[in-house]
């Protein structure tokens, strides 16, 4: 329509890529404008007054230039051709315009018939005209299309884009109509069999499986009804006549709508990243293996995890078998068969698919897909595989085996296997097992090295430290340790039970600051140290001064801890971090009075036999390694039959919870119904176990001792004068009480023992002398004098007269020494107690409720040292 009037259909359907919203003009035939649109009086600024009855050139910004219109070749024009062209025309504003135009002739007016169609040779072109077959009317009219170069431009692109999408192969791409019905797609829709040959009209349900039809349409319909816009939605398809394990396409779709704002359907992008997410589900797999197998030091555990990792992502079933040696963290060395024998690990996935147990049997030569059996079960490989050979694909596609091999050595094989309806194995999943298994078998060299390693440490400790069961004459002791950190396994606490003379018995109880091989190196030296000043007969104040010494000269001494890149430490080295708290107590039978001492440590607990618990009212001196402040001894008396309970803090202070909480827990558990009577090894385990490993703040130790009593008839006291002629009586005395006990067989030892021990007595210190003898597992002879001056055995010469004394003591009993007290010195010696002495294996030699023979809680027998 220009100025009311309709175009003729030559200029309707020109077909040009720009008419849409163009300017147009309508021209006479000497190039007047004649009609003037109202696009075209927005485009130059001029209404259509301004120009009608103008020629068309006096728009041009330059009249002279050519331009490839009517007036510059109107021949072109006259044969009805469409012209084209661009010139630069000026507008209302003043400003130069760059415009791409078309030039349409028209036949003539007010008619319809085409430019070109065959006519009369009249005079002019006009209707009415007599119709002559081979003439062409002249056109009378012409009608010029314009617009922007840049619109142009743009609209040409626009046509090529949408050309050029519809012809990529590498990109699937669909127009629906607003029923979600395929109006128009390109030759790639899909990237795999199974489509019809014609789309059109079609709905996604007809050609692909049902459930995935719907996700797809479900997304598309959320583009229909909101317009945003959806950009690489991931959906896996499947076709119902192919339908395979199908493709991931990533989709992108967006609404199509008339300039009105009428939509009218959705156009979407298919994309092929199937393989782009196989990989991504192998990068995913390689971390997550490389996380899970890292994160154990357990040989065991680092193989259930390369099994659980690797289903369902790779396989559906996982089977990983490694060599015997490394779990005793040994390097797995070949026999000289050349075969190495592996235990199967762990099994991740369905067990059923595997083949019968019994087809492999014990020890089996075939693959682990093979030859099935449970975990545990035994297999022989040949080891001599060079390190070079590449893991393969075993027995089908759907199987592959890889070798664990980390610095030069075989430690196992990982076999994964797929089951019936899943793909086969690619290249790229046997570099993803091999990857896996290169990874995992470091991790597990790691956890071999590491056993090795914690082997040694945990050997080293348990080395340092005293049975858990012992019997003595004067008690029965459980000890328990616990470490705080399960990981190393190794720590600086220690109990220890040590024999002293005269049926005595002395318990430790130590706690050393620290964890690992550092304090378990401190706490073999200070119970080493323990036990020598112990054996050296000292008092339990003075003990704890000299092992206070120790541990401060072992603060003072460096120690060379210092790493290659540590270049900030001192000379010398890092000192090591030194200091320990301790509980010294000695238990006399006889006496039934048990003396202690404590070094910054907890009080003990004892049980009374009525079952009444209660704490040591001690006064404990400073922790050891302070030095230069003294000890107090405190002696309470024990009944026979008692508990007596020593610990470390880690016992009685958790995480969350203090001192206070924790001594009353103890306190309830060892007041509990039947713990006098029960054994002392069910009683620890009650009390350890309320201790759960994650709740630890420090090692626990646990020393549970029941102590025994020796009864007054065991025991024979004399006091003997200061006179030589004295020495006769003891001998009588002795020899009477022993055939009262039925030891007719010491009888002559006896007496020659106390001859020499009460003659020097008499002779050195001239003070009173006291014998006693002690009918307690042993039988002990003690000579007490008032010096303080300790014997020593010498070897006499020939021509001596005397010197021999002690030697001869030293030859006729099985351990002699002597022990300073509070009122000078006693000399000791003990000799076995033949077994089949009437009346030694008699339980009333040793007594004390609770005693329970047969189950370790029981007393020593008088046979034994």
């Amino acid at each position: 329509m220009v100025d009311g009037k309709t175009l003729p259909g030559a200029a309707v359907h020109s077909g040009l890529p720009f008419a849409d919203g163009a300017a147009g003009a309508l021209l006479d035939a000497e190039g007047r404008i004649i009609g003037w649109t109202p696009a075209a009086a927005e485009l130059l600024a001029l209404p259509a007054d301004a120009v009608r009855g103008r020629p068309v050139r006096e728009l041009l910004a330059d009249p002279t230039a050519r331009t490839g219109l009517w007036v510059d070749r109107p021949e072109g024009v006259r044969s009805g051709t469409v012209r084209s062209g661009e010139a630069v025309l000026r507008t209302g504003r003043g400003e130069k315009l760059s415009i791409v135009f078309q030039v349409l002739p028209l036949a003539g007016e007010d008619t319809d018939t085409p430019t070109g169609t065959e006519t009369s040779t009249g005079p002019g072109p006009g209707p009415g005209a007599d119709s002559v077959p081979g003439a062409f009317v002249e056109p009378a009219r012409y009608f010029v299309l314009a617009a922007p170069a840049g619109m142009v431009s743009r609209w040409r692109q626009d046509r090529a884009f949408t050309r050029e999408l519809f012809l990529q192969d590498r990109l699937g791409l669909a127009v629906f109509d607003e029923q979600l019905r395929l109006a128009r797609t390109n030759t790639h829709l899909l990237p795999y069999t199974g489509l019809p040959p014609d789309l059109r009209g079609l709905r996604l349900g007809d050609f692909l499986e049902p459930d995935d039809a719907a996700a797809v349409e479900r997304r598309l319909r959320e583009v229909l009804r909101t317009g945003r816009p959806l950009i690489l939605a991931e959906e896996r398809v499947r076709t119902i006549e192919d339908p395979g394990s199908g493709a991931v396409l990533a989709i992108s779709a967006f609404r199509l709508q008339a300039p009105d704002g009428q939509v009218f359907g959705v156009t979407a992008l298919f994309t092929d990243v199937t393989e782009q997410r196989r990989s991504d589900e192998r990068l995913a797999i390689l971390h997550h293996a490389t996380a899970a197998v890292g994160g154990s030091l357990s040989v065991t555990g680092t193989g259930e995890e390369l099994a659980a990792v690797l289903v369902p992502g790779l396989a559906d079933l996982a089977v990983v078998e490694i060599a015997e040696a490394v779990f005793t963290g040994e390097e797995p060395v070949p026999g000289k068969d050349g075969r190495l024998l592996l235990r199967r690990t762990a099994v991740a996935g369905e067990p059923a698919t595997e083949a019968p147990a019994e087809a492999g049997g014990p020890t089996d030569t075939r693959s682990p897909v093979e030859a099935g059996g449970p975990v545990g079960t035994v297999v022989s490989v040949d080891a001599g595989v060079p390190p070079h050979t590449a893991p393969s694909v075993t027995s089908s596609p759907a199987s592959m085996t890889a070798p664990l091999r980390a610095r030069g050595s075989f430690l196992g094989r990982v076999t994964v296997r797929r089951a019936p309806g899943r793909p086969d194995y690619e290249p790229a999943d046997l570099d993803l097992l091999c990857e896996i298994s290169a990874r995992a078998a470091l991790a597990l060299d790691n956890a071999r090295r590491y056993t090795r390693e914690h082997r040694s440490a945990v050997g080293l400790q348990r080395s340092l430290l005293p049975p858990a069961q012992a019997e003595t004459v004067a008690v029965t002791t459980t000890g328990f340790y616990l470490p705080a950190d399960p990981t190393t396994g190794v720590g600086g606490d220690w109990f220890d039970v040590i024999p002293l003379s005269s049926a005595r018995v002395a318990l430790v109880a130590g706690d050393v600051v620290g964890h690992g091989l550092g304090a378990t190196a401190t706490m073999g030296r200070l119970r080493t140290a323990v036990r020598t000043l112990a054996d050296l007969e000292l008092e339990p104040d003075e003990l704890m001064v000299h092992l206070d010494d120790l541990v401060s000269q072992l603060r003072d001494e460096p120690h060379d801890l210092t790493r290659p890149d540590d270049d900030g430490a001192p000379p010398g080295g890092w000192t090591d971090p030194i200091g320990a708290t301790c509980l010294y107590a000695v238990y006399d039978p006889v006496s039934r009075r048990c003396a202690m001492v404590s070094a910054g440590h907890p009080p003990p607990a004892v049980v009374a036999p009525d079952g009444t618990v209660s704490y040591v009212e001690l006064t404990p001196g400073p922790p050891l390694g302070v030095n230069g402040l003294p000890f107090e001894v405190t002696e309470v008396e024990l009944a026979a039959g008692s508990i007596l309970a020593l610990y470390t803090d880690g016992l009685i202070e958790g995480r969350d919870s203090d001192l206070d909480e924790g001594m009353a827990g103890l306190r309830r558990c060892l007041a509990r119904p039947g713990a006098t009577t029960a054994p002392l090894r069910e009683l620890g385990q009650e009390i350890i176990s309320g201790r759960p490993v994650h709740h630890l703040a420090d090692d626990v130790t646990l020393l549970l001792a029941r102590t025994h009593a020796v009864p007054p008839g065991n025991t024979a006291v004399w006091p003997v004068d200061p006179d030589p002629a004295a020495v006769a009586r003891v001998r009588q005395e002795a020899a009477r009480q022993l055939r009262a006990w039925g030891l007719e067989e010491l009888v002559f030892t006896t007496e020659l023992v106390l001859s020499e021990l009460v003659t020097n007595a008499i002779r050195y210190t001239g003070g009173p002398v006291e014998v006693r003898l002690i009918r307690a597992g042993q039988l002990t002879c003690e000579v007490s004098d008032p010096s303080a001056t300790q014997p020593r055995m010498r070897r006499a010469r020939v021509t001596d007269e005397g010197g021999r004394g002690l030697y001869l003591v030293a030859q006729l009993t099985t351990r002699w020494g002597s022990r300073y007290t509070r009122h000078g010195k006693t000399i000791w010696a003990e000799q076995p107690i033949p077994p089949a002495t009437p009346g030694t294996g008699d339980a009333t030699d040793i007594t004390g409720p609770g005693v329970h023979p047969g189950d370790g809680t029981g007393p020593v027998s008088q046979a034994r040292a």
